[in-house]
């Protein structure tokens, strides 16, 4: 059976104050919209978003959400924000979905087997593109795609049109985007190093801004209204 969320409505002003509040509750603020519905400020259970989203189908889940004076309806998770230090829920959004209608959503691609190449030829699987868009009926969203690369040799380049097709899902990026290759060792070391120097080039001339930044956010709280 689908995961059901029990939403509450909040009441009173809906500031950081007040989101405060609910969350020492121990539940997080949430809104809630879609289908044709206005927007409804929420609290829900952590527990059971936090379930929800390690998932095997993760954000893409679709359950069955109940608010207070509303019919129940089906929803995903859409949006949602962490506490940077602790990695702690602060707020989600929640959007009610029409089973009968397509949605366009990001689905993982898992690469299943050890290609050729790896094995036998010394080179080492790059993944480029770990996520794909598509559109398909919600009752048809797979938690994600599945594609063996174990026949991958050397030099070998898997694109969007080597991933499994049918009818019920439609893929939103060119065919031709490259998902993986497998490639020799010492072209991933030239492009690790290529990499780090472009990120050093590109903080150190950042740093005056960073530091103009800071002094600007050094100002006392309270000075702006809400």
């Amino acid at each position: 059976m689908p995961e059901v969320v029990v939403a509450k409505p909040r009441e009173g002003k809906f500031n950081k104050n007040a989101a405060r509040r609910v969350r020492r509750a121990g539940k997080i603020p949430a809104v809630v919209y879609g289908a044709g519905h206005e927007p409804v400020a929420v609290e829900v259970d952590p527990k059971q978003i936090s379930r929800i989203l390690y998932s095997e189908s993760g954000h893409n889940t679709i359950f069955d959400i109940e608010v207070a004076g509303s019919p129940a309806a089906k929803a995903m998770i859409v949006d949602w924000q962490r506490e940077p230090i602790k990695d702690q829920l602060i707020h989600i959004d929640l959007k009610r979905i029409a089973m009968d209608k397509p949605l366009r959503l990001h689905v993982r691609v898992k690469l299943l087997g050890t290609p050729v190449g790896v094995k036998t030829q010394g080179g080492i699987l790059d993944q480029v593109m770990r996520e794909v868009e598509i559109e398909c009926l919600p009752a048809d969203i797979p938690s994600h795609i599945d594609v063996d690369v174990s026949t991958m040799e050397m030099n070998h380049v898997l694109r969007v049109n080597g991933l499994p097709h049918s009818d019920k899902i439609k893929y939103l990026v060119s065919e031709d985007a490259t998902i993986a290759h497998v490639i020799a060792i010492r072209e991933e070391a030239a492009a690790t190093a290529e990499g780090a120097a472009a990120t050093e080039g590109a903080a150190a001339s950042a740093e005056p801004e960073v530091a103009k930044k800071g002094k600007a956010e050094a100002k006392p709280e309270g000075g702006a209204k809400k």
